[in-house]
């Protein structure tokens, strides 16, 4: 036998390297066979319910990174609900309607207008389905788990019914209306568009400085007198009706030197106005308030038929301009409203696609609207007093990324006025993660307009609205009740399907029409609305989940997507919000903080990740950042996240080698009975278990990284398991001091493992099948640990915190001789100490091996008065020389007692107590050579 042997080095076959691109998707078809999902649920049956509800991603391609943000994210929240105490199903769901999968279908050659609508609409839906499919894959590859083979998917028949009852129920309260009011209209997908779908970037438009002449100037203005106006969209000079002022503002009319015309403008935008205009000189000839100048009558530039009126608006500034703004009440919003006011015509002169129509004037008719500069420049003649170039922001159709412009179209809307301040109620009522949530959503629903809900396109729910003859909408309870009935029994193809008449419900007559006669909408409802209507599709619809949900979860767009929509259609029904509680996440970006983007190069897909690293550390990534803001990943960055798992998984592996032997129901130490260094241990791991409960419940993922990382690399592995090897490796297999830390090692590894779960389930799961001695057959279907209480931990935490104080003093000396070369290795040193009275007390009441605790092979304690050479660290001197004695083979301190056995040993007292006691035979029979 050799010496070594006498040694308990641990051993284990759980591998340092961890293998995850290989063994993850082991452990994953493990956990299906095993249908842990299901067997979680039974568990948790009868628990306090916790319903987290899946905003469901866009059916279209392979998943990126930030979908796996989102997904994980909601991943450990449903594993650590599930493992603290709450029945916590997972539905995952998917958008599947709109326009993208129509783009698609585009670039492969399909021509929608081409072909048979009810065949088109299978290719979309075949097409959704299966990227359904692929998606799922790569989403169970993350190690989500979920009810993944009950999805909900927004094209299917009764998710379909549920959306038209929604719909039906806004109607039959009145809610649902047409108007030809403005809205976002896409010309490069021909459909109007939701806020949501409207994205900014910083366009350069040619903003036109021009003059209306007065026609009637109400007594108030001479005839002939000019108002100048500025605008940055020139080819809505076109359906220009009316002049907008301030009603507050003061304005002035200015005569230029040299010239016979007087221009009215802001006056305190007259002078930079000048210079602009070329006006080297100009005489004040008389002022006004705005409010004076209303019902003036001026001419448009070039349409000599067409009248403007002067109108008032709050919405008029001094920022820019000439603080008179041009009203075309057909393109734009502001436009709208106040030209609604005055009764202005809501002219519309541009077409689905973008070209300016015959009523625009010959001259403009057939021009792409943004190509008519040089045109309108002409039309205007000497009226243009300033031409320029300006960078601002614009909307643009988030999807083909194409701008867009404010247009006048009949469309349906569901109102937000009518409700506004319920829905902003339900937003005080609601919990935000982060705070700032709550006021972000409230202002946007205070601030919004009506909601434009239909779509001219043709993937997607159909409007259920029937026209009569004399042009009246239908949409009665009565009529989408059966529709949504039909929907549930056929899909929402069978709107396609059958003509009018067969839809509508056996033997239904109208007023208006009196030959029986009825027509059906064309439009589709915005993809908003299927994913908001979720509430009721879903969370309302499943036995085994419940409405409002405890948490939505999603991206920081989604305060204008899916939060808002979600929200509208649930108060606008049921008079609450959908969820109880919103979290928000920040978008995902490169390493150096620039936007994703193929062009870029600087994607990253989880699938490159999980072969190069594994998922594992994908899911360690996402506790690592601050998902509040937007976050930064790169391989780099995953590279140091992939160190601290290693880290983390070789404490981990040291626990399970060094608890080998140990068996909980015969060897563990009760608590009262541990060394008070061990005691210590378990109260610092019991403030860490509290620390991650509370930051599971929450959501706060990057404080139990950083209290798991900070605990591992500085309570464990730079203290209690550095010492610790000069007890489990060199006492007796049953001495008591091994057997003291090994309850500690074990309590720690069983919690740990557990605490670590909701985050890292494959290396859990891993680290579980060692542990042969707990009852659970996968750790996923254990229990989180509760927090315990300790009699002494207070005063315990107080001593020992002194203690690492101490500690830290002791190894600067250290460093400081081993600097010198006083000492190499710690053990090397005997470490004599000039201590106050204080810390004398301190370290006596320990009871404890300080020199073992310090890793120095001798030690004093001195109360005497430190020589002049000693090293001073704050209230404490330190003197370092090397020990006295030989280096024990078999412990490695360095030990006066160290002698050669008769047994061929050269070790310490100590450590030949322990080999006598332990191993007679190799005593009797002699240790072989090194």
């Amino acid at each position: 036998m050799k010496l070594k042997e006498t040694l308990n080095l641990g051993k284990t076959a759980f591998p340092m390297r961890a293998g995850l691109p290989n063994k993850e998707p082991q452990w994953q078809a493990a956990w299906d066979e095993a249908n842990i999902y299901a067997r979680r649920q039974e568990l948790n049956e009868g628990k306090p319910a916790f319903h987290l509800h899946d905003g469901p991603p866009y059916a279209n391609g392979n998943i990126h990174v930030g979908h796996a943000l989102n997904k994980i994210s909601k991943d450990i929240i449903i594993r650590s609900k599930s493992m603290m105490g709450f029945r916590a199903p997972y539905v995952p769901g998917w958008d599947t309607h709109g326009l993208p999968i129509e783009q698609v279908l585009a670039k492969q050659g399909v021509k929608r207008k081409e072909m048979d609508l009810v065949a088109y609409l299978e290719m979309c839906k075949d097409y959704a389905l299966s990227q359904v499919d692929k998606q799922r894959t790569d989403f169970k590859r993350l190690g989500v788990l979920g009810d993944w083979e009950n999805p909900y998917i927004t094209l299917t028949k009764d998710y379909e019914a549920a959306q038209i009852r929604v719909f039906g129920s806004m109607a039959d309260k009145g809610y649902i209306y047409r108007g030809a009011k403005p809205v976002y209209w896409s010309w490069s997908s021909e459909s109007a568009l939701a806020e949501a779908e409207i994205e900014y970037h910083d366009i350069d438009s040619t903003s036109l400085y021009y003059a209306n002449k007065v026609k009637d100037g109400k007594g108030v203005l001479d005839q002939g007198t000019y108002i100048v106006v500025w605008t940055t969209t020139p080819f809505t000079i076109t359906a220009s009706r009316g002049l907008t002022v301030g009603p507050d503002m003061t304005y002035v009319s200015v005569k230029p030197n040299g010239q016979d015309r007087q221009y009215v403008v802001a006056e305190a935008l007259v002078d930079q106005l000048a210079t602009k205009f070329g006006w080297e000189q100009f005489e004040i000839i008389a002022t006004y308030k705005g409010s004076e100048l209303e019902y003036i009558v001026t001419e448009h530039p070039w349409d000599t038929e067409v009248e403007e009126l002067v109108i008032l608006g709050d919405h008029v500034t001094t920022d820019s301009g000439t603080g008179i703004v041009h009203t075309a009440p057909g393109f734009g919003e502001d436009d709208y409203n106040v030209g609604i006011k005055y009764n202005l015509e809501v002219a519309v002169t541009v077409d689905s696609r973008g070209i300016m129509m015959e009523n625009a004037g010959p001259d403009l008719a057939g021009q792409f609207y943004d190509k008519v500069v040089p045109t309108v420049k002409e039309k205007l003649g000497d009226l243009l007093l300033a031409s320029e170039v300006i960078n601002h922001s614009y909307p643009f159709d988030w999807r083909t990324k194409k701008p867009i412009i404010w247009r006048a179209v009949p469309q349906w809307f569901a109102s937000v006025s009518q409700f506004r301040q319920e829905i902003l109620d339900e937003i005080e009522a609601t919990n935000f993660y982060p705070g700032w949530g709550k006021t972000r959503l409230y202002n946007m629903i205070r601030d919004r307009g009506d909601w434009v809900i239909s779509r001219q396109r043709a993937w997607g729910v159909p409007l259920p609205i029937f026209y009569a003859e004399d042009g009246t909408a239908i949409l009665t309870k009565e009529v989408t009740d059966h529709i949504a009935n039909l929907f549930e029994e056929h899909g929402s193809i069978v709107w396609w399907q059958r003509d009018a008449k067969e839809l509508l419900p056996e033997g239904f007559t109208h007023p208006g029409s009196p030959n029986g006669e009825f027509t059906k909408e064309t439009d589709i409802m915005d993809v908003w609305f299927d994913s908001g209507s979720s509430w009721n599709g879903v969370m309302n619809a499943r036995d085994h989940l419940s409405y409002p949900a405890d948490l939505y979860l999603e991206g920081s767009d989604q305060y204008r997507g899916w939060f808002n929509s979600s929200l509208i259609t649930s108060v606008a029904v049921n008079g609450h919000a959908p969820y109880k509680a919103v979290l928000s996440q920040g978008f995902v970006l490169d390493g150096k903080g620039l936007k994703m983007s193929k062009s870029l190069g600087n994607t990253i897909l989880p699938s490159d990740v999980e072969k190069q690293f594994g998922a594992e550390i994908l899911r360690l990534w996402v506790t690592s950042v601050d998902t509040s803001n937007d976050v930064r990943v790169s391989m780099e960055i995953l590279s140091q996240v992939s160190e601290t798992y290693r880290k983390i998984r070789n404490t981990l592996r040291f626990l399970i080698a060094n608890t080998s032997d140990f068996n909980p129901a015969t060897d563990k130490v009760a608590y009262e009975n541990l060394r008070s260094v061990d005691q210590f241990t378990m109260v610092k791991f019991n403030k860490l278990v509290g620390q991650i409960r509370k930051a599971y419940e929450n959501y706060d993922f990057m404080a139990i990284y950083k209290a798991v990382v900070n605990f591992v690399t500085l309570d464990l592995s730079a203290f209690y398991l550095d010492f610790a090897k000069d007890v489990v490796y060199i006492e007796g297999a049953n001495a008591v001091a091994r057997r003291q830390m090994q309850t500690v090692f074990y309590d720690i590894l069983v919690k740990i493992t557990k605490l670590l779960t909701p985050i890292l389930p494959h290396t859990s799961e891993e680290i579980w099948s060692y542990l042969e001695h707990e009852e659970e057959e996968f750790v996923q279907l254990a229990e989180i640990p509760e927090v315990e209480t300790f009699a002494n931990e207070a005063d315990l935490l107080e001593k020992w915190e002194a203690f690492m104080n101490f500690r830290t003093q002791t190894q600067k000396a250290l460093e400081e001789a081993r600097n010198e070369k006083v000492i190499g290795k710690s053990l090397e040193a005997h470490l004599t100490v000039y201590v106050n009275t204080e810390t004398k007390a301190l370290l006596d009441s320990l009871e404890a091996d300080i020199a073992q605790l310090l890793i120095v092979s001798d030690l004093t304690v001195l109360e005497d008065e430190a020589p002049e050479e000693a090293t001073v660290i704050e209230d404490l001197a330190f003197t370092v020389e090397r020990a006295a004695g030989e280096v024990c083979d078999r412990c490695r301190r360095i030990d006066t007692s160290v002698t050669e056995r008769p047994y061929k040993a050269l070790i310490c007292d100590h450590c030949a107590t322990v080999v006598e006691e332990n191993f007679p035979q190799a005593v009797a029979e002699g240790f072989e050579e090194k």
